[in-house]
């Protein structure tokens, strides 16, 4: 029997990574080529090829469009996902990741009669703020990860708390749903020791820092760690690792509100641009604490990240991140009260931010109890966090769908 054959589709791959998803597909891919052979097409001009691996990229040189900028997203996805079909596949699976590949695995699955799996890394229905970024985009979104859902064979989420949403918003079948949890290196993501990497950005290593790592977005929350700051002991630093904005308009938030606390309080470093691997992990292993203020997070695998450093984690307990930071033992899941429809913001914002300095406070005063959290964190990710046993577990289901094809 020949090696079964995997056609990935994403709009995330290196060097074009700007969050979770990406990250996935990257690890995951180089896993799973272990186990069959991986035929990844990606946005972008990506030329890669290895035992088990082949990675094309397909970018936009030749659509014209005079659409609106905000929908502009919208026809690249699709022409991309015509590309990705009609460069022809002899594959056994097509595996899609976020909405922008959606339609390529509706297509795959229709012309090439294959099965189709799709990984939900996040819901169009719990990320309304998107309509900001897309415009009547959103509503192209979400209806075509609807319909992806619906014709997927398999759907897998990432936490128990995205299976249990995936219920809540789409008439799903609850067994063609699985949960397999997101993953990290633990090789690649460990404690290092990098201080010019970190005196380089402005940071004092002689006064311990609280980091953030993440996009400017309303869904990472970073909003309200930004109004926590002026509840925060000023003895230490606070290090904002932020960029890659979804709008002009939060941008402006952002730069507002941050200029105004750096005027009212030393030792707010705010790193505006998104940093690479080596410069994300000397930040990590230098920090004294981690936090994830997210309002929406189907998993987090920043935290892993972070906790992987040997680093605990101040978190809003919110969807998978309730399964990846344990409280008391990896670091503080803080209770977030929010609105239940549409856009989900905290009910109670101004609590929600002295929730997250009192518990940042908490730990920032206590060291032993930081190194204590930091290792088991670590323990935690290589116990249960690893991109080989994640892969397997595709490939397990990848192979249940071909065998009941065959009968």
């Amino acid at each position: 029997m020949s090696a079964m054959k995997v056609l990935l589709l994403t709009n995330e791959y290196p060097p074009f990574v700007y969050g979770g998803a990406g990250v996935h597909v990257d690890y995951l891919s180089r896993e799973l080529s272990r186990l069959c052979k991986v035929d990844l097409r990606c946005f972008g001009n990506q030329k890669l090829a290895k035992p088990g691996l082949k990675v094309t990229g397909f970018d936009l040189r030749k659509l014209k469009t005079s659409a609106p900028k905000e929908l502009r997203p919208v026809w690249g996805a699709a022409q991309r996902c015509l590309d990705f079909n009609s460069a022809g596949t002899d594959a056994d699976i097509v595996h899609i990741h976020t909405w922008y590949t959606h339609l390529g695995g509706i297509l795959a699955k229709l012309t090439y009669g294959i099965p189709l799996v799709l990984t939900t890394h996040s819901l169009e229905p719990l990320r309304p703020w998107k309509r900001e970024q897309l415009g009547r985009g959103y509503d192209f979104s979400c209806w075509v990860e609807k319909t992806a859902l619906e014709m997927a064979d398999a759907v897998v989420a990432v936490s128990e708390e995205s299976r249990r949403d995936i219920f809540r918003f789409f008439r799903i079948s609850r067994e063609k749903v699985h949960v397999i949890h997101n993953g990290i290196d633990p090789e690649e993501y460990r404690r290092v020791r990098a201080p010019e990497k970190i005196t380089r950005l402005g940071i004092d290593l002689k006064k311990p820092y609280v980091l953030f790592v993440g996009r400017i977005t309303r869904q990472k929350g970073i909003i309200y760690l930004v109004n926590a700051i002026r509840h925060m002991d000023p003895r230490f630093q606070v290090v904002l690792c932020a960029g890659s904005p979804d709008t002009k308009e939060i941008a402006r938030e952002m730069n507002a509100r941050v200029t105004a606390i750096q005027k009212k309080r030393p030792g707010v470093i705010w790193i505006n641009q998104m940093v690479d691997d080596p410069t994300k992990i000397a930040l990590y292993s230098h920090a004294a604490l981690f936090c994830c203020p997210s309002i929406y997070e189907p998993f987090g695998i920043i935290n892993l990240e972070a906790m992987a450093c040997e680093v605990p984690v101040v978190a809003s307990a919110v969807g998978g991140i309730k399964e990846v930071v344990v409280h008391g033992k990896t670091g503080a899941l803080v209770p977030l009260r929010q609105n239940r429809v549409s856009p989900f913001e905290p009910l109670l914002p101004e609590k929600f931010s002295k929730d997250l300095a009192r518990e940042i406070n908490r730990l920032m005063s206590d060291p032993a109890s930081r190194r204590r959290m930091g290792k088991a964190a670590r323990k935690r990710v290589v116990e249960h966090f690893s991109w080989r046993s994640i892969a397997k577990s595709y490939y397990k289901l990848y192979r249940s769908l071909l065998a009941s094809r065959q009968g």
